[in-house]
């Protein structure tokens, strides 16, 4: 493919900017969903007293977070993981502070509660997509090989195009731009066929120079 020429490098320089500003609420409306679907079966299954209790502290947590304020959030998450931390609701409720935390720039914390979710969730929904959103974090601090860990464990077939794009937005990074172009063909083999974020990932690839 030929270079590139002006009017196509904004549109790239654009879109990048819109998946860097709004990259957080595609990961954050899978999560809602599973939290949302997940939660509700959970509540169906488990009417014992302890899943109710855990379900009030979830309610204070949900709560919480409406208010924005880290300290409060994480501080109700604590509770909730500290009585139970095997419950269904655990791993969601951490997953809520992170969104939090890395609004107001608290990475640090944002990473170690990713981390909980990635080794103590019980499915695997879940831990999807704490990997990928710690896998995102990792490449913003330009910890590619640490990244690519994250990016190539075993995940579920509904987030394989937005493993394989950021694997790709990692890759570039590094400079592989090979093993990038096959990342971003990967990813606009798996996610729908029209929309802003293919039309993001294509042109990634075209400013690559394309298919391999």
């Amino acid at each position: 493919m030929s270079t590139l020429d002006l009017q196509e490098q904004e549109q790239i320089e654009a879109l990048k900017g819109w998946w860097k500003e709004n990259n957080k609420w595609v990961v954050g409306a899978i999560l809602l969903a599973s939290l949302g679907y997940a939660g509700m079966q959970y509540w169906k299954s488990h009417q014992a007293q302890q899943s109710g209790e855990a379900a009030k502290l979830y309610a204070e947590v949900e709560k919480q977070t409406m208010s924005n304020d880290p300290k409060r959030v994480n501080d109700a998450v604590a509770a909730l993981v500290d009585k139970f931390g095997s419950s269904a609701y655990a791993p969601r409720a951490q997953l809520l502070a992170v969104q939090i935390n890395a609004q107001v720039k608290d990475i640090a914390r944002a990473q170690t509660q990713l981390r909980w979710v990635i080794e103590h969730a019980n499915e695997a929904g879940l831990q999807d997509v704490a990997r990928l959103k710690l896998a995102s974090m990792l490449l913003d601090e330009k910890k590619y090989d640490e990244a690519l860990k994250y990016l190539d464990a075993k995940h579920s077939e509904s987030f394989a195009g937005l493993y394989a794009d950021v694997k790709g937005d990692v890759l570039s990074a590094q400079g592989k731009i090979e093993e990038a172009k096959a990342a971003y063909s990967q990813a606009l083999e798996k996610v729908e066929a029209k929309g802003t974020y293919r039309s993001l990932v294509q042109l990634k690839l075209d400013g690559l120079g394309g298919a391999k």
